[in-house]
């Protein structure tokens, strides 16, 4: 590379400019991640639901319970544990849980489920499982992030500061040593 000095300096201000575009995009991404996190941003864990004592009677009533929501949002590889503390029997979709005993279900596909429920004025409950974020996630978002953002900066930098800040001198001075006359 000890060729042309502008090939040097456009290497030198890509490889700058490469630094300057990971620095950005990645303070940029961990202020978003940071304000837009959620709960799924997490490792799979087990989580128990438990169905409290009379909620046969209150769901045969119409009563809503409380304890119990309606809809419940997991990470993918989490794993409900189901705590029947009733004195009758419940179904949540596949599983049956009799009274006082627990039942699990693991959640391995990333999906929207409503699974029918016994525990449930609405007959059902909603079970919302997604990918969790994690550094790998991250790292992907950047490797399809920095070189876009490489591109535009380097382009940008080009575009205002040149790489030969002066070519219209060296060609005035090109043209005037050709235009003199030679002297006898």
């Amino acid at each position: 590379m000890s060729g042309n000095p502008m090939i040097k300096k456009g290497l030198i201000r890509l490889v700058i400019t490469l630094f300057i575009s990971i620095i950005l995009v990645w303070v940029g991404s961990e202020v978003a991640f940071y304000f837009i996190k959620e709960n799924t941003d997490r490792l799979p864990e087990e989580i128990e639901l438990v169905i409290p004592v009379g909620t046969a009677d209150k769901v045969a009533a119409g009563e809503p319970i409380p304890s119990i929501p309606e809809e419940m949002t997991f990470v993918l590889g989490d794993t409900l544990i189901v705590n029947n503390q009733d004195t009758v029997d419940h179904q949540l979709g596949p599983i049956w849980i009799p009274p006082r005993s627990k039942a699990s279900l693991v959640l391995d596909a990333a999906e929207r489920y409503a699974y029918s429920c016994s525990f449930q004025t609405s007959q059902y409950l909603g079970l919302n499982v997604t990918q969790p974020t994690t550094w790998k996630t991250r790292l992907v978002a950047l490797g399809f992030t920095v070189p876009a953002t490489t591109a535009f900066l380097f382009i940008y930098s080009l575009a205002l500061w040149p790489l030969d800040s002066k070519p219209e001198k060296k060609m005035q001075s090109k043209l005037e040593m050709k235009e003199k006359p030679s002297d006898p």
